[in-house]
């Protein structure tokens, strides 16, 4: 989060929340004048996110149930930032452009989607051939989105910046 610069009172969006790591930290740094929507498909998930976040005092978190293969469910051109993590290794492939897709259709102008995901040769993660690539990420999302710069994320993982 400390390679990626996210303005105060920013709107941001976790696509594929999960238990809400990543949607707490960016609560932090879009600060009480800033929103961020926590989405995911499971139910349990987004409920572990409200609990954190209302433990910690992120009254600027709101939940979202959502089938991203559809619909985010936020409105066009409301975040100025999107995080897209280690959810495309549970998506099938054929769906991972309508992701991208659905993450350009929410951005607004000159907003940002950082896309981070398994390094195929880790260990650690995920079956193998269930990753996908920087370079299939790259060819999907290059045109909606300009690639801005990789990040140093992990051994274990790879970081991609847009811009729309």
């Amino acid at each position: 989060m400390e390679q990626i610069e996210i303005k105060p009172s920013s709107t941001a969006a976790d696509f594929g929340s999960g238990s809400g790591y990543f949607a707490l930290e960016l609560a932090k740094r879009v600060g009480e004048k800033g929103k961020v929507y926590a989405v995911d498909v499971l139910p349990t998930a987004l409920e572990s996110v409200r609990s954190l976040a209302k433990m910690r005092g992120f009254l600027n978190v709101e939940t979202r149930w959502a089938n991203l293969e559809k619909t985010s469910t936020l409105d066009s051109e409301s975040c100025d930032f999107i995080l897209i993590s280690n959810l495309f290794f549970q998506v099938s492939p054929p769906h991972w452009p309508a992701i991208i897709r659905e993450a350009v259709r929410v951005l607004r102008p000159e907003g940002q989607v950082l896309i981070i995901d398994w390094k195929k040769e880790s260990p650690l993660g995920p079956p193998k051939d269930q990753r996908v690539s920087e370079e299939k990420v790259k060819s999907i999302a290059t045109g909606p989105l300009k690639l801005i710069k990789k990040l140093d994320i992990s051994e274990s993982h790879w970081g991609l910046l847009f811009k729309k």
